[in-house]
């Protein structure tokens, strides 16, 4: 194709129109922030406007500037560039085939528009080059002919990004797993801390009624919200975290939700509504004191408004408080009419859980077992008695048997 024509075609791209205008976004879609990289597509733009219309000084600063903006990018051609936007930037295409509807007018725009990209990817630099020296002087020779070249190659076609969408979805699902919730945006979090299955000890019991409500999820099933309470130090976030590393859970993702940030879980809610993955809204260390704002948003959220949660959303909790809520003895001797009232009212959030799981501290046999396990693992060559006697010595001073409080003294060991 001329390049003339490659700059027509591009001007008429439509259902990818974020390509060219990255200020375009699509309701309810979440996005990332725009950075340097955005100006890709300006810039081969106006390389080709420039060249159109036979302004070479513009056509060869562009030139340059599209070169420059793929290598701050990562990428070493336009393709590169290309396949990550659209795999990783949300459209009105791939939440058509994210979604599973019909459209054919979008669909034929969408195949239009990959054509022309596949096209302009594959286009060589010396294209370009060429088209450049009839529009400047002799001096810019020596320019024209250093010029870097980017690689010309485009690692996809329309059939290969529809499957890809269909298989993972398309934006910021696609790419990352995990996320925090920040005053009403995701954020993602590129290496999570998450541990893995194998590295969590004790509480299988706990952890396996976890993981069941998960799959429940996983499998499309509308599923428990999990409250996991007890003692620190037992396992409660490692275990919610660790479920992002079993096996079939590719689909489930995590968004952490800070108690400050409660209030903006209704939209957040309803953004991820009908999307092919599945999603934990995990809070943890969730407490809340007498008259604190953000209780009756919490109790909302869970269960008290017309609108159904969604099937592919379950919200997870932690607390070292079993009902959540800080109770006094004023509560229970107050000046109240009916005290009871008062406490049934303090007790009800934790209620609107349909699964609590209690992590209790671990019996001292239990505590042992997982003291000599971490200390094989470590290499610590010790007598058994002695190293159990150092083990409660070490548990009466620190916060109680606990998988960490274990940890911790297997580490000092060392």
């Amino acid at each position: 194709m001329e390049l003339n024509a490659l700059h027509a075609a591009l001007m008429g791209i439509s259902a990818h129109r974020e390509l060219l205008d990255p200020l375009i976004g699509v309701a309810g879609m979440v996005r990332e922030n725009s950075g340097p990289d955005v100006r890709v597509m300006e810039n081969a733009e106006r390389l080709l406007h420039f060249l159109k219309h036979g302004y070479g000084e513009n056509a060869l600063d562009f030139y340059i500037r599209l070169f420059h903006s793929l290598r701050l990018a990562g990428c070493e051609g336009l393709g590169d560039w290309l396949w990550d936007f659209l795999r990783y930037h949300e459209t009105l295409y791939s939440r058509l085939v994210e979604e599973g509807k019909s459209d054919p007018a979008l669909e034929n725009a969408a195949r239009r528009d990959i054509d022309t990209l596949v096209l302009l990817a594959e286009t060589d630099c010396d294209r370009y080059i060429d088209a450049m020296k009839p529009l400047l002087g002799s001096e810019y020779a020596p320019v024209l002919a250093g010029l870097p070249r980017w690689r010309a190659a485009a690692p996809f076609d329309f059939d290969r990004l529809t499957q890809f969408y269909r298989d993972h979805g398309a934006g910021l699902f696609a790419k990352y797993r995990a996320f925090l919730w920040e005053e009403g945006r995701l954020v993602p979090v590129t290496d999570p801390d998450c541990p893995k299955p194998q590295d969590l000890l004790g509480y299988e019991h706990q952890r396996g009624q976890v993981e069941q409500n998960t799959r429940l999820m996983l499998a499309g099933r509308q599923t428990n919200n999990v409250l996991l309470f007890g003692d620190g130090g037992t396992g409660k976030s490692a275990t919610v975290k660790s479920m992002l590393y079993l096996p079939g859970m590719e689909d489930l993702r995590l968004i952490e939700v800070e108690k400050e940030n409660l209030t903006g879980m209704p939209d957040l809610i309803r953004s991820l509504a009908g999307r092919r993955q599945k999603f934990i809204l995990f809070i943890d260390d969730l407490a809340f004191d007498q008259d604190d704002k953000t209780y009756s948003s919490m109790k909302t959220i869970l269960e008290g408004t017309l609108e159904k949660r969604p099937v592919n959303v379950a919200i997870y909790a932690t607390s070292n408080r079993r009902h959540l809520v800080r109770q006094t003895f004023a509560d229970r001797a107050g000046d109240e009419v009916d005290t009871f009232e008062t406490i049934s009212e303090k007790t009800a959030l934790a209620e609107r859980f349909g699964l609590r799981i209690p992590y209790l501290t671990m019996n001292k046999a239990g505590y042992l077992a997982l003291v000599d396990h971490l200390a094989a693992q470590a290499g610590i060559a010790m007598d058994p008695e002695a190293l159990h006697a150092q083990a409660m010595t070490w548990e009466i001073r620190h916060a109680g048997r606990t998988p960490r409080v274990a940890r911790q003294f297997v580490a000092s060991l060392n």
